[in-house]
């Protein structure tokens, strides 16, 4: 395990940390993270993870605008919820980009496990996108990204970013059910301040 590789996890460790607590600094300590990747998998030649982490970079930097004034009035964004038809939308979207990219990596490059690298690729960019969103669903991608990341990491022996995964495997549970409880938290503030005056609470 390199310095740049134990940089890389420590920083990954505090972004998904900050990230189920809705802590801002989440996002410096991400971009701290994917920017290491970049050489590190470029390195290992998975070059799908290459290509994703640049994209992380600029993800990163709208998330952190997000949060602090996407909600309402420009205010911090709460957690909500994608619904059943847009979830399924963005599973379909993902799996289509998994394989036209697994297929390019293979027919074009020497990437190892072409498709499977590019399927951590794929739904980890639509994991990305939901959580810059702050969509509740994007921990159910990021569950699957890290369960396919610890098998891949693993066999290129990335031991330390196999561990790392693992660790985010078993927060990404934990963030999906704080995120839960706090989306049906600002349900209920939002449906009590739309009630009118004069209607008794239930």
């Amino acid at each position: 395990m390199s310095v740049l590789e134990l940089v890389a996890v420590i920083c990954g460790f505090l972004c998904v940390l900050l990230t189920i607590r809705e802590n801002i600094w989440c996002w410096p300590a991400g971009l701290v993270q994917v920017t290491l990747y970049v050489f590190i998998f470029f390195e290992a030649k998975l070059y799908s993870d290459v290509l994703l982490h640049i994209i992380y970079i600029f993800m990163n930097l709208y998330g952190w605008y997000f949060w602090l004034h996407g909600g309402r009035e420009r205010q911090k964004a709460k957690v909500t919820g994608l619904g059943l038809p847009l979830f399924v939308a963005s599973a379909a979207l993902s799996a289509a980009g998994t394989l036209a990219l697994g297929y390019m990596m293979e027919s074009r490059t020497d990437a190892s496990y072409p498709y499977a690298d590019a399927f951590t690729t794929a739904f980890s960019l639509m994991a990305q996108w939901l959580m810059s969103r702050k969509k509740y669903e994007s921990w159910d991608f990021w569950i699957s990204v890290d369960v396919v990341a610890i098998y891949i990491y693993g066999a290129k022996g990335l031991y330390a970013t196999a561990l790392l995964y693992v660790a985010f495997l078993v927060m990404a549970v934990l963030g999906r059910r704080k995120w839960y409880h706090s989306m049906r938290q600002s349900e209920e503030i939002r449906r009590v301040e739309s009630r009118p005056e004069w209607e008794p609470a239930s």
